[in-house]
């Protein structure tokens, strides 16, 4: 089984006063643009936020066509960053493999996501690398090891979202196959309200 890890914690303070995770985009809550774009690809969706979110999530995600698990951030990991997010998400689910992406990627590549399944199927990781960088959040993962790596990166307060990488048997998916197998804008994350005002352009053209 399949699954996707939505990361919805974050405070988004470059976004604004409103939650960027319910935000309209189009007409449409961000967070739901982005697990509409997973549901092919995967089994069940785990989508891991703050308490005071989850009502909001649900309700942009009702009717989702598959089933929906949240990871609540608890007061131990409360403002810990992405990571921590990543750590809730993994272990709340019992699939073998997740994908574990942002919640503002509303491009994201659903052929892309099975390609880099394909990858991980016999490694602990499948992590794209643009310019030498690593995109940890955008990433597939062997949940099993992923949690214990990012567990123990977590407990040394490594909290960089590729803190875990290093203890990972990761395929690194380079710039030439991201050329191949994924759509352009698969990585354009929503940070700023410049960003958000040009996806909504973008899917106004559409």
């Amino acid at each position: 089984m399949h699954a996707a890890v939505v990361v919805a914690g974050g405070h988004s303070t470059r976004f604004g006063e409103r939650d960027k995770a319910t935000a309209s985009l189009a007409g449409t809550p961000l967070i739901r643009r982005v697990a509409d774009r997973l549901a092919g690809p995967i089994d069940a969706l785990v989508v891991n936020c703050r308490p005071a979110q989850r009502e909001r999530i649900a309700d942009a995600l009702a009717d989702y066509p598959r089933p929906v698990t949240y990871a609540l951030d608890g007061p131990d990991r409360a403002d810990e960053g992405p990571l921590a997010g990543m750590c809730a998400g993994l272990r709340a689910t019992d699939a073998e493999r997740a994908f574990v992406v942002a919640c503002d990627v509303p491009f994201v590549d659903p052929a892309f996501v099975r390609y880099l399944f394909d990858r991980a199927a016999a490694r602990e990781a499948a992590v794209p690398y643009r310019e030498g960088y690593p995109e940890a959040l955008h990433a597939v993962y062997a949940v099993e090891p992923a949690v214990g790596a990012v567990e123990r990166a977590l407990a040394e307060d490594r909290r960089r979202a590729d803190a875990a990488l290093a203890d990972l048997d990761v395929s690194a998916v380079g710039e030439a196959a991201i050329g191949t197998h994924a759509a352009p804008g698969t990585f354009t994350n929503l940070n700023t309200r410049a960003a958000f005002d040009a996806a909504e352009e973008r899917l106004g053209r559409r």
